[in-house]
């Protein structure tokens, strides 16, 4: 029944399903930090709020253009509160977290372009996506804003993901009944249940989350699986 597909963007096709906080602790980790993931995770909130509330993103703004704010506003916060004291200058700091976080998207994207490449032969795909007012960069920047019929971005359309409207748009765009598309998303809350209620199947990519995602009742998903990589066979199974 699968005629067209709408994917999200941040923790799907750019970490496969690990939350974008979870990598940038990794990260925190790796450059040895010296801060408590509690402390970590009060900066990482005050960074997308702040984000959110101030035009600190641009739209000609790459990945690590955008990285290096985030990481800023993070470290300013946890400095500024007494809660990290790094041994190394914050710039300095700001600018190797978002490095070796950059050069993780590139690795994951090893996996994700294949995959989209071969769908975007079979299907049109529209991307639909909570974002910053710049995800035309990021996908110029990955190569992969060839591969979309549309992009609808929450910063430029002025609707949110949880709310259904925003997927609305994405079916809109892709032309077709919402029986007809597919919704691919790393959020249980924010991508399935809102796509599911509109008709839509769903694929949920379930991995490491912030921590809110239901452990029990997940019936609004129609496929539940763990990698991007896992679409393809899921939806050309072999015989």
């Amino acid at each position: 029944m699968t005629k067209g597909i709408i994917f999200d963007y941040g923790g799907t096709i750019d970490t496969n399903s690990v939350h974008w906080s979870e990598v940038i602790w990794d990260a925190y980790q790796a450059e040895q930090v010296p801060v408590s993931k509690e402390h970590y995770r009060l900066a990482y909130v005050h960074g997308e709020r702040s984000l959110a509330k101030f035009p600190l993103i641009q739209p000609d703004h790459n990945m690590l253009d955008l990285l290096r704010i985030k990481l800023r506003i993070q470290l300013g916060f946890l400095i500024d509160a007494g809660l990290c004291s790094p041994s190394v200058p914050e710039a300095v700091l700001s600018q190797s977290l978002a490095q070796r976080c950059y050069d993780h998207v590139l690795s994951i994207l090893t996996l994700s372009r294949p995959v989209l490449q071969q769908l975007a032969e079979r299907y049109p795909l529209v991307l639909v996506s909570n974002f910053y007012g710049n995800i035309q960069a990021i996908l110029r920047d990955f190569q992969l804003d060839t591969l979309f019929q549309q992009v609808i971005e929450s910063a430029v359309v002025g609707i949110r993901k949880p709310d259904p409207a925003i997927f609305q748009l994405g079916v809109d765009a892709l032309g077709l009944q919402s029986s007809e598309v597919l919704v691919v998303g790393d959020s249980y809350t924010k991508d399935i249940v809102p796509a599911a209620s509109l008709g839509c199947s769903t694929v949920w990519i379930q991995g490491k989350g912030w921590g809110d995602e239901p452990t029990s009742d997940t019936s609004a998903a129609t496929h539940v699986i763990h990698s991007i990589t896992e679409l393809l066979p899921l939806l050309h199974p072999q015989h």
